[in-house]
């Protein structure tokens, strides 16, 4: 930085390389506009509906194909604020199985290696973990999943994992703030997010938390074809990133097993 103020686009383009002021009707100036105003129309809802109306009813969509979803795969990413810091990103691989069964293997640094399996009623409604460095990497565990233990380096509990807890708290919040008036939907047009083709919208909430919202700000992406997440950046009152989670390669309806999500698969170190 250099402690100038930046030079505005006006003085930019005030005089060209002879000193005359250019006209403002040479030929890119047509150009400029026209391609400003065809991405100002992109990020404007199809069909003449408001953006309020579009993401309501977007994240209905998603619910309702949640709702005949068995079972997924998906890399899941993940970076939060614990205690003020924000963490390393985590890139897990999880397969979900209904009512609530999930494994869970950690594919990148930092904690590579690390394994996880929850299934509710199953082992005391205890998290079964192996792996992820020190310690740790040499035994199995089993762990209270309201645990200090566990919690201290997480924001959720593990039964709050996964596509349809995300889908959820999204379209309660939405919902919640078009009821009252308190939402505004900044529709940011298309974006690529792991090579799918997805909408995003920022949704603002009230900063006061007796309000009873999840967040400040929210920055949603979801598939264009099957509305599921992509990714979601969720804000403080400070416009701090507390949440970072994103969803690559999904695949619904997977197909998987009781064996997908036993201790005993050759596959796991979860014994």
């Amino acid at each position: 930085m250099t402690g100038k103020s930046p030079t505005c686009f006006a003085d930019r383009v005030r005089r060209d390389s002879r000193g005359r002021s250019p006209s403002l009707f040479r030929p890119w100036i047509p150009a400029f506009w026209l391609a400003f105003g065809m991405a100002l129309f992109a990020a404007v809802p199809c069909g003449g509906e408001s953006a309020e109306a579009v993401w309501t009813r977007w994240i209905g969509e998603a619910e309702a194909r949640l709702a005949r979803v068995d079972s997924y795969t998906a890399v899941f990413h993940k970076q939060e604020r614990i205690d003020g810091r924000l963490r390393e990103e985590e890139t897990i691989f999880m397969k979900f199985k209904r009512p609530f069964k999930i494994y869970m293997k950690w594919i990148r640094p930092p904690h590579e290696g690390r394994e996880l399996l929850h299934v509710a009623g199953w082992n005391g409604n205890r998290i079964r973990i192996h792996g992820g460095g020190g310690l740790l990497g040499l035994i199995t565990m089993n762990l209270d999943p309201h645990g200090r233990a566990v919690m201290r380096a997480n924001r959720h509990v593990i039964t709050e994992s996964g596509l349809e807890h995300l889908v959820g708290v999204v379209a309660a919040n939405i919902r919640k703030g078009v009821a009252a008036g308190e939402v505004r939907f900044v529709d940011l047009g298309r974006d690529n997010v792991y090579g799918r083709d997805a909408r995003t919208v920022e949704l603002r909430f009230p900063a006061d938390r007796a309000k009873g919202y999840y967040c400040c700000r929210a920055v949603l992406s979801l598939d264009a074809e099957n509305r599921m997440p992509l990714r979601i950046l969720a804000f403080d009152a400070d416009d701090r990133l507390v949440e970072r989670y994103e969803y690559e390669d999904v695949r619904l309806d997977a197909g998987l097993t009781d064996a997908d999500f036993a201790p005993e698969n050759p596959a796991y170190r979860l014994k």
